[in-house]
């Protein structure tokens, strides 16, 4: 017998089927990515169409089938980030993330890669907060959640990070390397540390971090999977 789901959703992929259905991969929090085909959501009168726009927190129903796809019977928009378009670089990194996480949740049934995502987008959408501490914060945490997180507390002899002592860094092995002449300070350990542990709408507040964003950037990529 079909099992009806309710449940919320992330667009993570979409794609035109036939004349007027769409193919779609969702992201939810309870069953990971999941396959649907909703009937009928291109016509003008679909009362689909709102739900299932990108960069929307939606919330669904899933009538299951006999396959792997299930078919979409409901979809209301819970809540849509209209200004994540207002800004082309805020757009183009939010598809990356929605890339990102959805070959993640894929691999990993973690379901936390809702919320990272969904937290991603309300970011993208406060233009108050930089772009940049938005994409080292989500480099960080994604890595964090795959279980390749930095390692933030001792350097690759096993001694504390030092206050007073400049860096490289072990990509490799994600790890810092005590050099007098390093390219990494305090400072910028002290941000990392700030932006794994918490919302980056608190490291906004932080002044005089500029200088170091597109360092932090940098390294927080270096961790991709």
């Amino acid at each position: 017998m079909p099992q009806q789901i309710r449940t919320r959703a992330i667009i993570v992929h979409r794609t035109n089927y036939g004349e007027a259905d769409r193919i779609l991969h969702l992201l939810t929090p309870d069953h990971g990515v999941v396959s649907v085909i909703a009937k009928g959501a291109r016509r003008e009168k679909s009362k689909l169409a709102g739900g299932i726009e990108l960069f929307t927190l939606s919330d669904v129903t899933i009538m299951s089938g006999r396959g792997d796809m299930g078919t979409l019977t409901g979809a209301r928009s819970n809540t849509y980030f209209m200004h994540i378009l207002d800004d082309y670089a805020r757009l183009q990194f939010g598809y990356e993330a929605i890339k990102q996480v959805r070959r993640a949740a894929e691999i990993v049934p973690e379901p936390a890669f809702f919320d990272l995502l969904a937290e991603c987008f309300a970011l993208l959408d406060n233009k108050k907060i930089p772009l940049q501490l938005v994409e080292a914060w989500f480099w960080l945490q994604l890595a964090i959640l795959l279980g390749v997180g930095m390692n933030l507390a001792t350097d690759d002899q096993g001694q504390k990070l030092k206050a007073d002592s400049r860096y490289d860094y072990r990509g490799e092995e994600a790890v810092f390397s005590e050099n007098e002449n390093g390219q990494f300070s305090a400072d910028h350990i002290k941000l990392l540390r700030l932006l794994s542990a918490q919302n980056p709408r608190i490291a906004a507040q932080v002044k005089d971090i500029e200088p170091l964003l597109e360092d932090i950037v940098w390294l927080a990529r270096h961790l991709r999977p």
